[in-house]
């Protein structure tokens, strides 16, 4: 995120080409979301998680090599690639925590993953100022390689992840029989896809997740493009100086975050719900904010700080509630949600790059923060209209799946 960022604009001295380059990344993973849950329903998950991180490995070992020349190529093929597996992975990893786990550690695990994650975001980001500056972007590009690889191998002792529909590679002699199945398969996967769109805008609760989502993924766009821009401004002999330090702060609050729900989740076998999504997406996005209104870089880290925290709750609440969906639903939906968040990220990426040539930083991060804000409060009192409209709580036999394929029971998993 550093290196590759700062590479691009430095490369450019554009901050709209820094923003178009990123809408293809984005734009590569809003395909892929689209493709992701007919993807796994043919494939198991194990081998397609392991394959998108070689590719992405290999993606940045060609830009590391490409001749001068061939740089444009080589940068435009790498974020494409990079967007579409990351991605794909993604997808796999989110819809295969149940079942590697249990439905009943959901939020534990979810919270571990992320705070995984953030631990080694914390290296990462802590370590990119001084790869950039003292060895290169071609170093940054390697290190980063090794550690999809790094990535690839932890996949492989894991144990295997069955396929969402549970058919796919199957086939049977003949060439009729052979199409009969693969026109089944199709049909399966494409019920798969509209009965997750169903799920979706059946639940209130859950659509209105998922759109806030992509909102929040626009806010997002914002504060990754400025924070180039906003930091050559600060420091222009060292500007990875301050994003390095801007994103560790933001990845140890998410580590402490996780170390609190962990332990919350454990003693009392709740979930965060979709409360936490808003109330943390609220806090998440007022933060950014304050992170570009020009205060001490002291105060400015104490901020980013705290929007890694609410960053690491809302994570946590939003994948554990889409994970109430049945098995055959969950691919789909997380890569309808992965389209929703790649394509307001993406839109958000082109009008905020254009926007910062004309607009100061920090009021394009006010604009595109201020409407997640919104949209998160509008989902807080919808949230809590629902509740009370809601006479008594809803509840589910456990050996009986829910009719509609919505989450299991609304009041439980919205505690």
């Amino acid at each position: 995120m550093v290196a590759l960022n700062l590479f691009v604009y430095e490369t450019t001295g554009s901050a709209l080409a820094m923003g178009l380059f990123m809408a293809i990344r984005l734009g590569a993973g809003f395909l892929a979301g689209l493709a992701a849950g007919s993807l796994l329903a043919r494939f198991p998950a194990k081998p397609v998680m392991l394959w998108t991180n070689v590719a992405q490995a290999a993606a940045l070992l060609v830009l590391a090599f490409v001749p001068e020349e061939m740089l444009t190529a080589g940068l435009f093929v790498s974020s494409a690639t990079i967007g579409a597996c990351g991605t794909v992975f993604t997808v796999a990893l989110r819809s295969s925590v149940p079942g590697l786990v249990g439905e009943d550690r959901r939020s534990w695990a979810n919270s571990l993953m992320v705070g995984g994650r953030s631990l080694a975001m914390v290296a990462g980001f802590a370590s990119a100022g001084v790869v950039v500056s003292l060895l290169g972007f071609t170093a940054a590009f390697l290190l980063d390689a090794a550690s999809f690889l790094v990535c690839a191998a932890t996949v492989i002792p894991i144990p295997a992840a069955g396929r969402g529909s549970g058919r796919g590679t199957e086939r049977t002699a003949g060439g009729g029989a052979e199409g009969a199945a693969a026109g089944e398969e199709h049909g399966t996967r494409r019920r798969g896809r509209s009965a997750a769109f169903a799920a979706l805008v059946a639940v209130p609760v859950l659509g209105l997740m998922v759109s806030l989502r992509g909102v929040d993924a626009l806010g997002s766009s914002s504060h990754n493009a400025a924070l180039p821009v906003y930091s050559s401004a600060l420091d222009p002999g060292d500007p990875a100086a301050f994003v390095s330090r801007f994103w560790l702060f933001w990845a140890l609050g998410n580590v402490l975050a996780q170390q609190v729900i962990q332990r919350w989740a454990g003693r009392t076998g709740r979930s965060v719900g979709a409360v936490g999504f808003g109330l943390g997406t609220v806090a998440m996005s007022s933060a950014f904010i304050l992170g570009f209104a020009g205060f001490p870089t002291a105060v400015t880290l104490v901020i980013a700080l705290v929007a890694g925290a609410a960053d690491g709750l809302t994570e946590v609440s939003y994948t554990s509630h889409l994970q109430t969906l049945p098995q055959t639903l969950r691919g789909h939906a997380f890569g309808i949600s992965a389209t929703v968040e790649n394509l307001g990220f993406g839109v958000g990426m082109i009008a905020v790059a254009a926007a910062l040539e004309t607009f100061s930083p920090f009021a394009v991060v006010a604009w595109s923060h201020g409407v997640a804000v919104l949209l998160a409060v509008v989902f807080l009192i919808r949230r809590q209209r629902t509740s009370d409209a809601r006479a008594t709580p809803v509840v589910y036999e456990p050996d009986r799946p829910p009719l509609t394929g919505a989450p299991e029971s609304a009041s439980r998993a919205d505690q």
